[in-house]
């Protein structure tokens, strides 16, 4: 029976676990170049040593104004791949797997002086109104993504990650919400997605895995649901994707419709219905923190891999301190062994 520290292979993509720490931003940059720093060095490697099997790194934006602030990393110069490298050599040096969130903000890039996106509806009352990208500014922007899965390439990464969801770039594309335009663009909303796909897969390895993170449910008035994203979600995985980060929200606040909770575990029903529908491998996400609810998690077969976010953000070795609670060998570093209890068995 599988369990939360079952090995996972996906192609050329071989976990020791079924961990992942997804991306989540650190506004750390110092310089607003887009380069990462020590922050971001002890933060990642901090979790390898703590037994994850995959670390995301964090939404890393193909041009400048694509960050959400300025302190966010990039990934749209050769300048910023060796920290990157360097991050990435120490995780494995611990057994970790490393992948990497690429995105553009969109409408929701906050220190852009005019943001763009598909079309000029801004985010909210608080926020600048987007400039629409012309329809050539739109192929201009699938080659800035195919440039920075190229750096990322180069930098080391296990798996890439695309970010569809939370109200981001691609997103926005292809929710009816954001995007009211005329052009191939507007009459296709996942023609952007799905060019995005074919630039990532043409730089990466045949044997590298393609995440798609999307947002199966919109919680906001006029809002998609799940029929649809399972509608767009399909496109992408014939365009290319080969596993679905499975969060929800970004168009709003969480609750302003549709009302779902935050109770442990509220979004695994979305991942499980995408992935028994398309018949894909998915990440499972959402207060996942309880060990024996992401065990179960796997152990149901309701998620391939379980992703746990706040939970390593409070507790690095989170994935060896499940290991306790399960009585599973979670691979304690022999340093630490005497501040551990032993495993039961």
């Amino acid at each position: 029976m599988k369990d939360l520290f079952t090995p996972y292979e996906l192609k050329d993509l071989k976990l020791k676990n079924r961990v992942v720490m997804p991306p989540m931003c650190q506004y750390s940059v110092t310089n607003k170049d887009g380069i990462a720093t020590d922050w971001h060095y002890n933060h990642y490697v901090s979790r390898a040593i703590g037994g994850a099997g995959l670390i995301i790194i964090e939404m890393t934006d193909v041009e400048p104004d694509g960050r959400i602030t300025d302190y966010d990393l990039g990934i749209w110069s050769d300048e910023q791949i060796p920290a990157l490298a360097r991050i990435i050599d120490a995780c494995h040096s611990y057994g970790a797997k490393v992948g990497i969130q690429i995105a553009h903000a969109g409408r929701k890039a906050e220190d852009a002086a005019i943001p763009v996106a598909p079309s000029a509806i801004a985010f909210n009352s608080d926020s600048k109104t987007p400039k629409e990208l012309t329809t050539e500014e739109v192929k201009t922007m699938v080659e800035k993504y195919r440039l920075g899965v190229k750096r990322a390439i180069q930098a080391g990464l296990d798996v890439i990650e695309l970010h569809g969801a939370h109200g981001y770039l691609i997103h926005q594309f292809h929710s009816p919400l954001t995007n009211h335009r005329t052009d191939e663009y507007g009459q296709d909303l996942t023609l952007f997605g799905k060019e995005v796909i074919l630039a990532a897969k043409s730089e990466m390895p045949a044997g590298m895995p393609l995440i798609m993170r999307v947002s199966a449910k919109e919680y906001v008035e006029g809002g998609y649901g799940i029929n649809e994203s399972l509608e767009f979600s399909k496109v992408y995985k014939d365009a290319g994707a080969d596993i679905f980060h499975i969060s929800a929200g970004g168009e709003g606040p969480i609750a302003a419709a549709g009302k779902p909770g935050t109770h442990a575990g509220y979004q695994v029903p979305l991942a499980r219905e995408i992935k028994y529908s398309l018949n894909v491998p998915v990440i499972a996400v959402g207060r996942l923190d309880d060990p024996t609810l992401a065990n179960a998690v796997i152990g149901n077969d309701e998620a391939d891999l379980v992703a746990i976010g706040r939970g390593m953000l409070r507790n690095p070795y989170w994935t060896l301190e499940a290991g306790v609670q399960l009585d599973k060998d979670a691979g304690l570093p022999k340093q630490y062994e005497q501040g551990f209890p032993r495993i039961k068995r």
